[in-house]
């Protein structure tokens, strides 16, 4: 009951209530219509580029899309995503139907054209791309999205720590 009282002095009456809570809520209704669109205003038949940078190892493929700095995610799709079994997850298939979602979605954003870099595992590890590489480049180009630079951006050791093997190397 103590608290009702301490609110007492606020309320002058019903119709005070009524009139601010009136005013509340036509505040609330007055919601203005926006447009809002993906990607950027461009003219029509111009190229809108993105970076897809393709990883394809022995275990999985990864198509990425980002605007030219890098720094910002249009899309991500594995070839895990797109299979059930793990074997699969760095065949050419799964490399072909990742790089179509990825094309869908990159026109939907407004992503016209791509800066293609393909990195295999590197350093250590192989030098040489995944069989699903050239799958997913191929399958960018039939989905209708414009080819531009192709890079191999494989990280290349110029010295580097003790390889795995032991010392008489990997026996056959």
């Amino acid at each position: 009951m103590a608290r009702i009282e301490s609110y007492k002095p606020y309320i002058k009456s019903i119709a005070h209530i009524i009139h601010f809570s009136s005013k509340r809520a036509a505040k609330k209704s007055t919601t203005v219509q926006e447009t809002v669109t993906l990607g950027p205003q461009v003219r029509e038949g111009e190229l809108v580029f993105g970076v897809a940078h393709i990883f394809a190892s022995f275990n999985d493929t990864f198509v990425h899309v980002t605007d030219l700095s890098g720094r910002e995610t249009i899309v991500r799709v594995t070839g895990g995503m797109k299979v059930k079994a793990d074997r699969d997850e760095s065949s050419p298939y799964a490399a072909m139907l990742a790089a179509q979602d990825v094309a869908a979605k990159c026109k939907e954003v407004g992503v016209t054209a791509l800066h293609v870099k393909i990195r295999a595992t590197g350093g250590n590890g192989t030098k040489t791309p995944g069989p699903g590489a050239q799958a997913a480049l191929r399958a960018l180009a039939r989905a209708g999205m414009r080819i531009g630079r192709i890079e191999d951006v494989t990280p290349i050791p110029t010295d580097s720590t003790r390889r795995k093997g032991g010392r008489r190397g990997r026996r056959l």
